[in-house]
């Protein structure tokens, strides 16, 4: 039998996070980083006021979870850009999406941030880029 491997002994210091907000978006984010679609992520700059080691950091190693919890990818931010909302271009859009659907961004990221709190369109948010560094599926862990 196989010996399960520790992502923390592989990944020294790795984070752990999950896209999206329920099984159903989390799964559909991964599949479109496995597709190599999907390069961001971002988020309202107050959910790290909280928080700041939760703060992304260039050249930081994550390991994005499944909904429920295992692993599925591991990821290296490349980036991290603070921007307000209505500064967001449609390449940052593409990036954090996985898709050319600006409008589709606008609207999906205005409902997420008055979920979270309040809106405003000259909110700050953190874009994380990343490069995928390893697709876990398969893997024995």
């Amino acid at each position: 039998m196989a010996e399960t491997e520790d992502l923390q002994e592989t990944y020294p210091g790795a984070g752990t996070f999950q896209f999206g907000t329920n099984a159903e978006t989390s799964k559909a984010a991964i599949d479109l980083v496995r597709a190599g679609k999907k390069r961001a992520i971002c988020a309202p700059l107050r959910e790290f006021e909280d928080d700041p080691a939760s703060m992304p950091v260039e050249g930081r190693t994550d390991i994005v979870a499944h909904w429920d919890g295992t692993p599925a990818l591991v990821v290296k931010t490349v980036r991290v850009q603070q921007v307000r909302y209505c500064d967001v271009n449609t390449n940052m859009a593409h990036s954090d999406l996985g898709r050319d659907e600006f409008v589709a961004w606008r609207k999906a990221t205005k409902a997420v941030c008055r979920e979270s709190g309040d809106f405003h369109p000259e909110m700050m948010l953190v874009f994380e880029f990343f490069q995928l560094i390893e697709d876990l599926d398969g893997r024995q862990l």
